[in-house]
């Protein structure tokens, strides 16, 4: 087989290593959906100071249009100073379209703030409001982070709107860590159609003068990417992770904020720990939503034992999603590691392949770790810190996620199927989850044998919302039956002339091959 191979090439005049290359760039395009796009200048942005100054410069110098697009939008000195900013381009006659999440922005922004955009002239979207009709749909949020100006300045970044991306000295509170990236170049195309794409989920399409193609953006300089905007379902970035960590060569180094690995995932980095690489996670010491950081702990035991490194960040709140490998490859944007972020998001992610850029990225993981503590097996394999973790600082309001929620219970039932399966052995790490699952069972048999209809009714309510939900709408899919039919059909053709069709199709078949 080898021999054939060489030959092969031999024949082609094909330089293998330049094969295997391609083949690797092919593979990588296909799993992440993301074509790679030369030609651009990455700017990496540490904290909210460096991102919200670059954001307002954007802003503040844009001639014809802003694409604004933010998970959570805070009603605080810094959304304030982005109302602003926003409405003083409106008057000098720039187009701006916002999209903001709705449970995102569920208790973080009033009405009154919203309103005072609008009548500015700045165009407001919502993104999938509460339908009493499809309650599970609330799952599905727009968790994505970008601003395009001009279409030739684009902004992708881990950070929402809000104060707490900049702390408060006066009162002890450290700023959220964080990081995102100012792209320039035909790449800034691909974030106008993926804006472009969550947008008409809101309403009426974007117009077509916005989209910008690639070919009419000049290159900026010689960096190569993938804007990878993750849709539910479609898991551009968990296939993208995947294939990083198995083609990882020496150093695989992670980020993440709310992490909740999968079993494929997990073993995908033990794979490549074992196999020699350098894998490294770092997550938030103190989360902003507390249950997280006992959701995330009860992962730690299998990458510990599997030679993965977790460190502890020490301030106040990491919110970073990010990865570097083998200083050549990166990933900034807003995808988590767990389920809610890789399957049920909108998500917007740009991976870079230049050394320089990973370079910087390796810099400042170097610089993060410097502030973490290293969580270490003890002589029990139980969990431990290495070192006394620093002194957690305040922090402000929770800004809360329906995905975290998700990811944490189902790495919560993952802990109980594990208890009585016993598919795997227990260790501490999971003590706090099936406490948690414990009493609340207690709680519930209690409830259920005190006040039977304590939990008859609740259930009964549930069912009979789903129900008149699905009802509704059925009923409006038969309103618009007048529509085309979707379904597949042979037309013209009877049964037995369409059997005789796949015989004939099965004959050809058998004869091309």
């Amino acid at each position: 087989m080898r021999a054939l191979t060489k030959t092969a090439y031999r024949h082609r005049g094909d330089n293998p290593l330049t094969d295997s290359r391609l083949l690797a760039s092919q593979a990588l395009s296909r799993a992440a959906g993301a074509p790679l796009v030369a030609g651009n200048d990455v700017t990496l942005l540490k904290d909210g100071k460096e991102n919200y100054d670059a954001w307002l410069d954007a802003i503040a110098n844009a001639k014809s249009s802003i694409l604004f697009e933010s998970y959570i939008i805070h009603e605080d000195e810094v959304g304030d100073q982005f109302a602003e900013a926003l409405i003083d381009r409106v008057r000098e006659g720039v187009k701006v379209y916002l999209l903001y999440d709705w449970l995102g922005g569920y208790q973080k922004t009033s009405f009154r703030y919203w309103r005072r955009l609008r009548r500015a002239g700045v165009e407001v979207r919502c993104f999938n409001r509460f339908q009493f009709t499809d309650p599970l749909g609330s799952i599905t949020r727009d968790h994505r982070k970008t601003i395009v100006v001009d279409g030739k300045r684009g902004f992708v970044t881990g950070l929402c709107i809000g104060k707490l991306w900049l702390g408060d000295p006066a009162r002890g509170i450290d700023p959220w860590r964080d990081t995102g990236i100012e792209m320039r170049g035909p790449a800034v195309s691909d974030l106008t159609y993926a804006f472009a794409r969550v947008w008409e989920t809101a309403g009426e399409p974007l117009p077509q003068s916005e989209l910008v193609k690639r070919e009419d953006i000049p290159p900026a300089g010689d960096m190569d990417l993938r804007v990878v905007a993750t849709e539910p379902e479609t898991s551009g970035v968990y296939r993208l992770d995947q294939l990083i960590a198995a083609a990882a060569k020496s150093r695989l180094w992670l980020t993440d904020a709310y992490y909740a690995g999968t079993a494929a995932y997990v073993q995908a980095l033990v794979a490549a720990a074992r196999d020699g690489v350098d894998v490294r996670l770092l997550v938030p010491g103190g989360s902003d939503i507390p249950v997280v950081r006992g959701v995330s702990r009860m992962g730690y035991r299998p990458l510990l034992e599997g030679g993965v490194r977790v460190f502890e960040w020490n301030g106040s709140m990491i919110h970073a999603k990010s990865a570097v490998a083998d200083g050549t490859w990166a990933r900034v944007g807003s995808t988590n590691l767990n389920l809610a972020s890789w399957l049920t998001n909108w998500e917007l992610d740009v991976a870079i392949e230049n050394t320089s850029f990973a370079g910087e990225m390796e810099e400042m993981y170097a610089e993060d770790l410097a502030n973490s503590t290293e969580i270490v097996l003890n002589s029990w394999r139980h969990v431990r810190s290495s070192a006394k973790p620093a002194t957690r600082h305040r922090r402000g309001r929770r800004p809360g996620s329906a995905g975290r929620v998700v990811a944490g219970a189902l790495s919560i039932g993952k802990a109980v199927d594990a208890a009585i399966s016993r598919q795997r052995e227990l260790g501490a790490a999971d003590a706090q989850p099936l406490a948690f699952m414990a009493i609340l069972m207690i709680v519930l048999a209690w409830v259920g044998y005190r006040w039977p209809r304590g939990i008859a009714y609740p259930v009964a309510i549930m069912l009979a919302w789903l129900a008149i939900g699905l009802l509704l709408r059925a009923w409006r899919l038969l309103r618009s039956s007048s529509a085309p039919s979707t379904e597949f059909e042979v037309k013209g053709a009877s049964p037995r002339r369409t059997e005789a069709g796949v015989g004939a199709l099965k004959e050809q078949t058998r004869d091309e091959h």
